[in-house]
């Protein structure tokens, strides 16, 4: 091949390169440290093929700005070729018309062999794929200093009577217990996980699946709130901020013993350089050993009319599923991958507990959605869920029993509330 044959198959190439380039816009949250180097994976990927990538950040942990952020976009006519949306909240943007269809990558990639049912049904809509899942988060995770544990002399608690017996001699010896930021979804990550230890999974899933307003409203729910106020005073808030993350900070530093939180708080771990077993912990929140409360990342795809565009966000979708992605991304992020398929042979104990765990429960029946993470009900449920929770720490006058009656009504409203 000569010099003028090589000149030209290259401008060809970069001809046919420029003219399938094009930009990807996705809203995300992911924002800390450990979040942060997450998805500078997918971003350098995307670039690698050609396209340019912009970020549509909104912070804030529980994703309640992203999803008022994400509505205004899509009613003025402009939504982001991707957005981090999740559970109910996927239908009810499909049932509107706005997402692409994914079946064609699907196939060719072989989603439905790769993905376990329960994830698989999260990114379909009637059949049909129409997002990415990134990711498997367990959210009823506790993250332990374990330098203070060994200091104390007290073991992993495993129920909620032997957490309290271990925080009270964790406070005798001067160490705070929980960090935990005073935000309302961080308090609904916490309440959930009791609810699941001391009601059970039916109950659990009558109560924030299927939103029975009897079961909401019943004694066992009392129970429920009555185990949550007993954490408060083990609560330290008094952080720099209340952000997630300063408070994993607290645990790793040695300025608090536990954190209650899923299992993006392990990045946080790691980009400190610190190793499961030697530094911290992972355990299972107390009750919750053998259950399984999961949080899936799903990028969906919306709807755009740029040729360049659509392509661009095929090849996002591409990426998303591609094994490197799948492995690399929830190395950094602390949660494991989607696919099954993808070996864990350079993940932690948590990541192969949390997986061992995941297809145990979901034999067993103990997989279920996270409420406080938008698997469960939609993101008007929810909000009056956070908002209850929030208020009754808050509100010392406001007995489990009123808090039972009122966390039932708002929940109610919410599910008959206009999205």
């Amino acid at each position: 091949m000569n010099k003028k044959t090589i000149l030209l198959s290259l401008a060809l190439c970069w001809q046919s390169q420029a003219a399938t380039a094009g930009e990807v816009e996705v809203l995300h949250y992911w924002t800390s440290g450990g979040e942060a180097a997450a998805i500078d994976v997918l971003k350098d990927l995307v670039k690698k093929r050609g396209h340019t990538w912009r970020d549509f950040v909104v912070p804030g942990g529980g994703g309640e700005s992203a999803n008022a952020e994400l509505k205004k976009r899509v009613i003025q006519g402009e939504p982001p070729a991707s957005a981090m949306v999740k559970g109910p909240d996927i239908e009810r943007w499909a049932r509107l018309g706005f997402l692409q269809n994914l079946d064609e990558l699907a196939q060719k990639q072989h989603w439905d062999e790769k993905l376990p049912p329960v994830i698989a049904d999260v990114a379909k809509f009637r059949g049909h794929y129409v997002s990415t899942p990134v990711n498997v988060h367990r959210v009823n995770w506790m993250w332990i200093n374990k330098r203070i544990l060994d200091d104390v002399g007290v073991a992993v608690p495993t129920t909620w009577e032997e957490f309290e017996a271990a925080a009270k001699k964790i406070q005798a010896k001067g160490y705070p217990v929980i960090a935990h930021g005073d935000q309302s979804w961080q308090d609904a990550t916490v309440f959930e996980s009791v609810a699941l230890a001391v009601g059970g999974e039916e109950f659990y899933r009558l109560a924030f699946v299927e939103n029975d307003y009897g079961v909401i409203k019943s004694d066992t729910m009392t129970k429920v709130l009555a185990q949550f106020r007993r954490l408060q005073p083990y609560f330290k808030t008094d952080l720099k901020s209340q952000d997630w993350n300063v408070a994993t900070q607290a645990v790793i530093n040695g300025q608090a013993a536990f954190q209650f939180m899923g299992d993006w708080a392990k990045g946080e771990f790691e980009k400190a350089g610190q190793k499961a077993g030697k530094d911290f912990v992972c355990a299972p929140m107390p009750g919750t050993s053998n259950q399984f409360l999961y949080n899936i990342d799903t990028l969906v795809m919306f709807q755009l009319k740029s040729a360049d565009a659509q392509a661009a966000q095929q090849d996002l979708a591409d990426a998303i599923m591609s094994e490197t992605f799948q492995n690399v991304f929830n190395l950094k992020k602390g949660s494991i991958p989607a696919r099954m398929d993808v070996s864990l042979d350079q993940f932690d104990d948590c990541a192969r507990l949390s997986r061992a765990d995941f297809l145990a429960a979901e034999k067993s029946g103990g997989l279920l959605p996270s409420i406080a993470h938008g698997m469960a009900t939609t993101a008007r449920v929810q909000e009056e869920f956070y908002a209850v929770l929030h208020e009754f720490l808050h509100d010392p006058g406001m007995s489990p029993e009123k808090a039972t009656v009122t966390l039932a009504k708002r929940m109610r409203y919410g599910s008959y509330a206009i999205n």
